[in-house]
Parts: structure tokens; sequence; C-alpha cells
């Protein structure tokens, strides 16, 4: 929001434009994503909330197998956490980025930590968003929608309905149902 925009709705104009949500884009249906989290709970959560979104979702408990799997699956989307057991998510952030094969895979980084430092380091070493723990169905929402809108992961395409000859006539319907309440 630009900051006439801000000033309008501070001022009562456009207030109903300002107050609606605006919907959020979201990625190809069957992206596949991976989650690096060594709490159990974090994974089966974020894993459950990518995939009631129709994201193909793999899970890794370590920065080790993190690295293995980005390469070998190639995902197109990885939402990391900092803090792991071996090397944290710094590391592998810096190792995906370093390589050839995964340096192109958006990145989210994740953290209970409420430091700004983590921020500034995740921006640094190339993260493209990050999102503190605890978060909401909405805050990965967003951070997909962002990926979407920078372009870094294809969007989802609505599917078009398509009348055919078969289609069934709202009258057809109609009498359906009349004959069924008989």
């Amino acid at each position: 929001m630009s900051g006439i925009d801000f000033f309008k709705r501070l001022l009562g104009g456009h207030a109903s434009e300002a107050m609606q949500p605006t919907k959020l884009l979201q990625a190809a249906s069957g992206m596949r994503t991976l989650v690096v989290d060594d709490s159990p709970t974090i994974r089966a959560v974020l894993g459950k909330m990518l995939g009631l979104e129709g994201y193909a979702v793999q899970k890794a408990v370590d920065g080790e197998s993190a690295i293995e799997l980005a390469k070998t699956e190639q995902p197109e989307l990885i939402f990391l956490d900092i803090v792991l057991p071996g090397i944290n998510g710094f590391a592998v952030l810096r190792a995906l980025r370093h390589d050839p094969l995964t340096q192109h895979i958006p990145i989210v980084m994740i953290s209970g930590n409420q430091q700004a430092t983590e921020q500034f380091y995740v921006q640094r070493f190339g993260a493209d968003d990050f999102i503190k723990k605890p978060f909401g169905q909405r805050d990965v929402q967003r951070a997909i929608d962002q990926l979407v809108r920078a372009e870094r992961i294809p969007a989802r395409v609505p599917v078009p309905v398509v009348a055919t000859e078969a289609a069934i006539s709202y009258e057809e319907i109609r009498s359906t149902l009349s004959g069924m309440a008989a």
C-alpha cells in the first residue's frame, strides 16, 4: 500500500476497498515442496497445511538429508528451519545457493527465534522469505503468494469449465429432483 493509500484509508476514503482481504495466489497444483525441521510437530503441521493446498510434500529432519533430497528430488519450494541438528539452516542455505543443481529453488526460512539478526542473515545468505514460528496457514499462503507474484514459482491456473453435448440442462435437473420428491 502506498503512502497516499494509507492516508486515504486513515481519513476514511475508500475504506471498503482497504478492508477487503486480497485474494492470495496459489502455486501450481502438485508443486513439490520440501519441509526441513527437526520438530516432528512442525513437519506434520506444515506438511498438512501444504497438502491441503494441493502440494506434494517431502520432509527432512536435518540439514544433511535436506541437501541430499534437494539435489535428488529437485523440489520447487523449500521451507527450511534455521536451528537443526548437525549443520544449521544457514549452512544448508549457503550450500543450496552455491550448488548449480539447487541454486534456483526458492527457500523460505522458518525459526522460532524472534531476533531480527536472524532475518538479516537469512536475507544476506539468499533466502526468499522468512516466517516466524508459531505460524499459521495464512502465513504460509502469504509466503507462497509472494513467490508466485515474484514469478519464482508458477501460479495455479484455474481449470476452465467446458460445456459438452452431454451436459445436463437445468430443466432435466429440475424434473429429476421433482420426480425424486414424489
